[in-house]
C-alpha cells in the first residue's frame, strides 16, 4: 500500500492553481490587445473615409465653380450679342459677295441703336430691304438731297425711308449705280446708327463714302463710319 505524502500533494494543487491562472490571464490579455488594434484600425479606416469624402465635396465644389464660370462666359456672351456689341455680324463677321437682294434689321435693345448687319452687298440693281424690329427708326441716305454731306457714289440717287414706327414695318431701295454707300438713321443718327452697303465690285477709288468722315457729322457718327471703312476697304482688298 503506497501513502501520500499531504505536504507534497498541497504542493502540487498549488502549482496546478498558479499555472491555470497564468493560462487565464495570457487569454485574458490577448483578448484586450486584440480588440484595441480592431478599433484602432475602424478609426483609421473613418479617417480615410472622412478626408475622402471630404476631396469629393471639394472636387464637386470645383466643378460646380467651373460650371459656374462658365455660364458667366455664356451669360456675358448672350449680353453682349443682345446689347449690339456681337449682335449678328458683329460687326466683324464676313461681308460676303454680293447678293441680288439683302436684308437689315432695325433694332432697339437694351438702349442702343443698331442696323444688323452693319454693312450688306448686292450686285447692281440689286434691293435692300430694311425691317423695323423694334423702337422707331428710319433709314436715309447720306445724299444732299437730305441735307447731308455726300457718302454715295456719284450720281447716286437718295432715299429716305421716313420714320417707321409700326414692328413690322419695312422699306426697300434698289441700287443701280456700283459703289459705296453710307446710310443713317435719322432719329439715332448721333449716337451711332448707322450702316453700309456695297453695291456691285466697286474700285475703293475715288468713293465719297470712303474719304476721310466730314468734320460737320460730330464724334460717334464720323468714329462709326471710320469703323465701317475699314470692314469695306477689306472686304475689296484695299488695305492700302
Amino acid at each position: 500500500m503506497t501513502t501520500t505524502n499531504p505536504t507534497r500533494r498541497r504542493m502540487l494543487q498549488v502549482v496546478a492553481g498558479t499555472a491555470v491562472a497564468g493560462l487565464a490571464g495570457c487569454s485574458s490579455t490577448g483578448g484586450q490587445t486584440g480588440g484595441s488594434t480592431a478599433t484602432e484600425h475602424d478609426d483609421a479606416s473613418s479617417e480615410q473615409h472622412d478626408e475622402g469624402t471630404e476631396h469629393h465635396s471639394e472636387a464637386t465644389e470645383h466643378h460646380e465653380e467651373e460650371t459656374g464660370h462658365h455660364e458667366e462666359e455664356t451669360e456675358h456672351h448672350e449680353e453682349e450679342t443682345e446689347s449690339g456689341h456681337g449682335h449678328e455680324d458683329g460687326g466683324h463677321g464676313e461681308i460676303g459677295d454680293p447678293t441680288d437682294h439683302a436684308e437689315v434689321a432695325m433694332k432697339t435693345e437694351d438702349g442702343e441703336y443698331h442696323f444688323a448687319p452693319h454693312v450688306v452687298r448686292v450686285n447692281v440693281g440689286g434691293t435692300v430691304t430694311f425691317h423695323n424690329e423694334s423702337g422707331s427708326h428710319a433709314t436715309a441716305a447720306y445724299h444732299p438731297d437730305n441735307d447731308k454731306p455726300q457718302l454715295v457714289p456719284d450720281g447716286a440717287a437718295a432715299w429716305d425711308s421716313g420714320l417707321l414706327t409700326e414692328q413690322g414695318a419695312t422699306f426697300e431701295h434698289t441700287f443701280e449705280t456700283e459703289g459705296i454707300y453710307h446710310y443713317y438713321c435719322k432719329p439715332h443718327e448721333t449716337l451711332g446708327m448707322i450702316g453700309t452697303v456695297i453695291v456691285g465690285e466697286p474700285d475703293a477709288h475715288d468713293q465719297p463714302a470712303l474719304e476721310e468722315p466730314p468734320a460737320e457729322l460730330g464724334d460717334e457718327p464720323r468714329h462709326k463710319i471710320e469703323q465701317l471703312n475699314e470692314r469695306v476697304n477689306e472686304a475689296l482688298g484695299h488695305t492700302h
